[in-house]
C-alpha cells in the first residue's frame, strides 16, 4: 500500500475507535465454522476490542469484569490456532485514562502487552492524543508494533489526513482493508487544542467513503482491498438500536458509510451492542461495539470465495472471562503475564506511598442509579480538586480555580483498599487514578464577564451526548443560576468570599491545560489575558496539597444553587404579594438521600417558609435536591394602609416605613445563600413624642439630631415626604435618609452589607435586578397601587 501522500509519517498506525463498555452481552449472530466453508472459500476471523484504557490487570472472573491482558491474550491466541487467518484489531483508546498499574509507567506496559498479542491495526482514539500529536507520534506510535489509522483527522484547511488513513492486512490471499476514523468531537472538545494545533476534523462519512473508493477503484498504486471494514472511534449513546439509527451523529455514520464497507466496528461510548443496520442501499451489515476495558471482545467472521467476493459475514460480542477457548501455544500468554507482573511490582512500590488522610469520601456525582458517574452534577471531588489547583498556584496570584468533570476518573474513598492502607489514608496510587492525564496548571486573568461566559458553557451545545458538564470550583467561589432561562442568560450571581463579583472585575483564574485551550467546548477559558503555564502537573499539585494539609475534610458546601423566582410585580414585591421560589442543586447526588433534610427562606430575622428537600437525581444534570418555597410578603397590604399613609405626617411615615431585605436561603448544616431578590421588611417604629415637649431638646425623643448616615442633621421635618429613613443592614437602626425624589432604585444599587454579604446582582445582566420603588414615596404622594 502506498500511503506516503496521506501521512506525515510513513510509519502511520491505525487505531480503532474506543467505546464505553456495559455489562450486558448481546446475542451473537450465527458464526460459520472454518470447516464448513466451501471448497475454495477463505474464512477470515477478526477479533476486536475497543476502549481498553490500559486495563492490563484482571479485575475479576465474572462476565462483567475486566479480564486483563493475559486472559485476553489466551482468547486471541486460541482464535489464531483455530484459524491462522485471524486478525486482531482495536477501535481506539488503547491507552489513556488507565489504571495505576499502567499509568505509573505512562502506559508502556499496555503497549508492550498489545505488542505481545500482535495487535494488527487500531483506530486513533481521543485518548491517544491526550498529550498532543507529538506525544502520540514520538511515544505511543513509536512504541507500538501495530498500525494506527484515521482518515478524518486532517491537516488544517484541507481534507488530507494527518495520519495514515487505512491499513491493508493480507490473510490467506485475501486483502482486508481497515479504514480508520475518529469522533468529530475530538477537535475542539476532547483533547487540549494546544496539543493538536494545525489539525482539524473532517466528516467521518465523506472521508471514509473517499478511501472506500480509493481501495476499490482498481488502481494498484492506491492499494486494493477485497473486503473493507471501518474501525471508528465513535459510537451509539446506548445499547439500544434506536440510538444507532435515526438522526444521531453515530446513526448518520452507520447509515451513510459506503456499502462497500462490509462491517463497522465502533467505540468511544463504552456501550456493548451487536446490531445489523442498513447502509445507503438498504443492505444490512454488522455494527458492533464491545463496551470497554476488555470486558468483552468482538468477533467478525468473513467468508470470501475464490473470486475474492465476500459471500458471508457474521458478528458476535462475547465476554472475555466466560469464553471457553484455551490456547495450546501459551508463549504469548506467558509473555503478556510477565509484562503485567512486572508492571504490578513497580506499581506496588510507587503506589503504596501514603500522601495524606481524608475524614470522609471525596466522590464524583452519580446518576439516578447512584452508581454511574454523572459529569453533569456538582461533586465533592470536583470542588476539592479545584481548590487543590488554586492552592498550587496561589503564589501565582490565583483566586479561583475550575476543574472539568471528565478529568476525574475515579473517587477517593475513606475506606481501606487493602491491608497496608488504613481507613482514611490516601496513597499515591489512589490520588493518581483520579487525574491520570498529567495536565499542567495554567493561570490567566479573566473578567467577571469571561467567568460568567465559562459558567454558561456548562450547558453544552444542543445535541451533545452530555448536555451539561459541571465545573468543580474552588473554596470561596459561589454562584446562582436560573435553570428556567435560556442559553447565555442562566448565571444570575457570583461571589468570591462573600463579596460580589462585577462583570468588569478581573480575577486570576487557574484551570488545567486541557481547559485552558478550550477543552470540553469551554472556549471562554481561551479568552483570558496573561495566560501562563505554571509547569506544575495536576498530580504533583495533589501531592503537594496533602503535604501542606495532611488531613483533608471533604467540602460539603453547595457552590452552585438553582433559583427561579415568581415574576416580580411592577414596583417590586409588596406586603400581601405571593412569592414562589423554586430551588435546585441543594444536595450532592453522592450523599445519602435520606439525609437531605429541609431548606428554609427568610428575610431579616423572619423565617418566611420551609420545605423538605427532594433528593431525586435528574440524570446528566445538576438539578438534584429540589424544593419549592411559597410565602406571602408580611405586613399590611396597600388596600389596608394606602389612604392612611397618604395622609400621615413625615414622622408617621418614618415609623411605618420598611427596609428592603434580600431573601436568604438556609440549607441543612447552616449554609446560607443570599438571593438577588428583596422584599420589604418592617423596621422598629420611632416612639411618639410627649405633647408639649421641645423637639430641639437633646433629651427630647422627637429631636432627629444627626441620624446615622446623614450629614448636617439630615432634616426630615422640613416638609411632608422630604426624606425617608432607610435601614440598609437590617439591624433596626437608620443608616441613611433618602430624599423622596431619589427613592426609585434597583437591587444593583444596594451595595451595603445586606447584599455584599451574599450574591451580587450581575451588572448588565437583564432580568436579574428586582426593581423596588419606595412605598413611602407613593404614600407621600397620596397614590396607591
Amino acid at each position: 500500500m502506498n500511503t506516503s501522500h496521506h501521512s506525515r509519517t510513513r510509519r502511520g498506525r491505525v487505531v480503532a475507535g474506543a467505546a464505553l463498555a456495559t455489562a450486558g452481552v448481546l446475542v451473537a449472530l450465527s458464526v460459520p465454522s472454518v470447516a464448513s466453508a466451501a471448497d475454495g472459500d477463505t474464512t477470515i476471523d477478526i477479533v476486536d476490542i475497543n476502549d481498553f484504557h490500559g486495563r492490563i490487570e484482571s479485575e475479576g472472573t465474572t462476565a462483567d469484569k475486566a479480564a486483563g491482558a493475559a486472559r485476553l491474550a489466551t482468547v486471541v491466541q486460541s482464535w489464531r490456532e483455530a484459524n491462522p487467518n485471524t486478525i486482531f484489531t482495536s477501535a481506539g483508546d488503547n491507552v489513556g485514562a488507565s489504571t495505576f498499574t499502567s499509568l505509573i509507567q505512562q502506559d508502556t506496559p499496555t503497549i508492550e502487552a498489545l505488542n505481545a498479542m500482535r495487535l494488527d491495526v487500531s483506530a486513533i482514539g481521543n485518548h491517544e492524543l491526550d498529550k498532543g500529536q507529538d506525544d502520540f507520534t514520538d511515544r505511543i506510535e513509536a512504541a507500538a508494533d501495530w498500525q494506527y489509522v484515521s482518515a478524518n483527522i486532517v491537516e488544517e484547511g484541507t481534507t488530507t489526513p494527518a495520519f495514515t488513513p487505512y491499513q491493508i492486512v493480507e490473510k490467506g490471499g485475501v486483502e482486508v482493508g481497515f479504514i480508520g476514523a475518529t469522533t468529530e468531537d475530538l477537535i475542539p472538545g476532547l483533547v487540549s487544542p494546544g496539543g493538536v494545533e494545525g489539525l482539524e476534523m473532517a466528516p467521518v462519512v465523506s472521508q471514509v467513503n473517499k478511501y472506500a473508493d480509493e481501495l476499490t477503484d482498481g488502481d494498484p498504486d492506491n492499494g486494493e482491498a477485497d473486503v473493507l471494514v471501518l474501525l471508528v472511534h465513535e459510537g451509539a449513546a446506548s445499547s439500544n438500536i434506536a440510538d444507532a439509527t435515526g438522526s444521531s451523529t453515530f446513526a448518520k455514520i452507520a447509515a451513510g458509510v459506503d456499502e462497500r464497507v462490509s462491517a463497522i466496528v465502533s467505540a468511544h461510548t463504552h456501550f456493548s451492542y451487536d446490531h445489523e443496520i442498513a447502509g445507503p442501499t438498504g443492505e444490512l451489515r454488522p455494527v458492533i461495539q464491545t463496551g470497554s476495558y476488555g470486558v468483552n471482545y468482538g468477533h467478525l467472521q468473513l467468508t470470501v470465495d475464490a473470486d475474492k467476493q465476500l459471500t458471508d459475514i457474521s458478528a458476535e460480542v462475547t465476554p472475555v472471562n466466560t469464553d471457553p477457548r484455551t490456547a495450546t501455544d501459551t508463549s504469548s500468554v506467558t509473555e503478556v503475564a510477565g509484562i503485567v507482573a512486572d508492571a504490578k511490582a513497580v506499581a506496588e512500590v510507587e503506589g503504596a506511598k501514603p500522601l495524606g488522610k481524608v475524614t470522609g469520601d471525596l466522590r464524583r456525582a452519580v446518576q439516578s442509579d447512584r452508581t454511574s458517574e454523572n459529569r453533569g452534577g456538582e461533586s465533592v471531588l470536583g470542588n476539592n480538586i479545584a481548590e487543590v489547583q488554586r492552592a498550587a498556584t496561589a503564589r501565582n496570584g490565583s483566586q479561583v480555580a475550575f476543574m472539568n468533570p471528565g478529568g476525574l476518573r475515579t473517587d477517593i474513598l475513606y475506606r481501606s483498599s487493602g491491608a497496608n492502607d488504613p481507613d482514611g489514608t490516601v496513597t499515591y496510587k489512589e490520588a493518581a487514578l483520579v487525574q491520570p492525564f498529567a495536565n499542567t496548571l495554567v493561570t490567566e486573568d479573566m473578567t467577571g464577564q469571561q467567568i460568567k461566559d465559562a459558567l454558561e458553557q456548562q450547558w453544552q451545545p444542543d445535541g451533545s451526548d452530555r448536555p451539561f458538564l459541571k465545573l468543580g470550583v474552588s473554596d470561596g467561589f459561589a454562584y446562582t443560576y436560573d435553570p428556567a432561562k435560556g442559553r447565555g442568560e442562566r448565571i444570575t450571581t457570583m461571589t468570591l468570599d462573600g463579596e460580589p463579583i462585577a462583570l468588569t472585575d478581573t480575577l486570576k483564574v487557574t484551570v488545567n491545560s486541557f481547559l485552558s485551550t478550550g477543552g470540553d467546548k469551554f472556549s471562554a477559558f481561551t479568552t483570558g489575558k496573561n495566560i501562563a503555564d505554571s509547569g506544575q502537573v495536576d498530580l504533583q499539585a495533589q501531592v503537594d496539597y496533602f503535604a501542606a494539609n495532611p488531613v483533608v475534610t471533604p467540602p460539603k458546601d453547595q457552590r452552585a444553587v438553582g433559583v427561579t423566582v415568581s415574576p416580580t410585580p411592577d414596583g417590586g414585591f409588596r406586603p400581601g404579594d405571593d412569592v414562589t421560589v423554586r430551588l435546585s442543586s441543594l444536595v450532592f447526588s453522592s450523599e445519602d438521600p435520606s439525609a437531605a433534610g429541609s431548606v428554609s427562606i427568610g428575610a431579616g430575622d423572619e423565617e418566611l417558609a420551609s420545605a423538605p428537600i427532594d433528593p431525586t437525581i435528574v440524570d446528566k444534570t445538576d438539578e438534584q435536591g429540589t424544593a419549592t418555597l411559597t410565602f406571602t410578603v408580611p405586613g399590611a397590604t396597600a388596600s389596608d394602609d394606602g389612604v392612611a399613609r397618604a395622609a400621615a405626617s413625615t414622622r408617621a411615615v418614618a415609623a411605618a416605613e420598611t427596609a428592603e431585605q434580600p431573601l436568604v436561603v438556609t440549607l441543612p448544616g447552616g449554609q446560607t445563600i443570599t438571593l438577588a431578590v428583596t422584599i420589604p421588611v418592617e423596621t422598629a417604629a420611632e416612639p411618639e413624642p410627649e405633647p408639649g415637649t421641645d423637639p430641639t431638646d437633646p433629651a427630647d425623643p422627637t429631636d432627629p439630631g444627626t441620624l446615622p448616615g446623614v450629614e448636617d442633621g439630615g432634616d426630615v421635618d422640613s416638609g411632608a415626604g422630604t426624606g425617608v429613613p432607610i435601614d440598609t443592614d437590617g439591624d433596626g437602626d437608620v443608616d441613611a435618609i433618602v430624599p423622596t425624589d431619589e427613592l426609585a432604585f434597583t437591587g444593583a444599587e444596594l451595595t451595603g452589607p445586606a447584599i455584599a454579604a451574599g450574591l451580587l446582582l450581575l451588572a448588565g445582566v437583564a432580568g436579574l435586578v428586582v426593581a423596588r420603588r419606595g412605598r413611602a414615596q407613593r404614600a407621600a404622594a397620596g397614590t396607591a397601587d
